[in-house]
């Protein structure tokens, strides 16, 4: 329990005088509109992520079914049914 202990305090001591000696302190102001830009950014391209998944899905489950028994064989193709309500 000791050793543990120990080596959390080592860690600790050693970030901390990282933290002090590779720090540079900065007069900076980071606007709201900005903060706005990258939350939009962010959010376009999670959105891309999840449609381009949306779209590949089928590829992407045939993919990891192909070495299963009973799967598509190599050359096989995969044939969707549109199944009507």
């Amino acid at each position: 329990m000791k050793k543990i202990i120990w080596k959390a305090l080592k860690y600790t001591y050693f970030y901390i005088c990282f933290w002090y000696l590779f720090t540079i302190p900065a007069q900076a102001y980071i606007d709201p509109s900005a903060v706005t830009y990258i939350i939009q950014a962010v959010a376009g391209a999670l959105i891309a992520i999840g449609a381009a998944f949306t779209i590949f899905r089928h590829k992407i489950f045939a993919f990891f079914k192909k070495n299963k028994k009973g799967g598509p064989s190599e050359g096989e193709t995969i044939e969707f049914k549109d199944v009507e309500d």
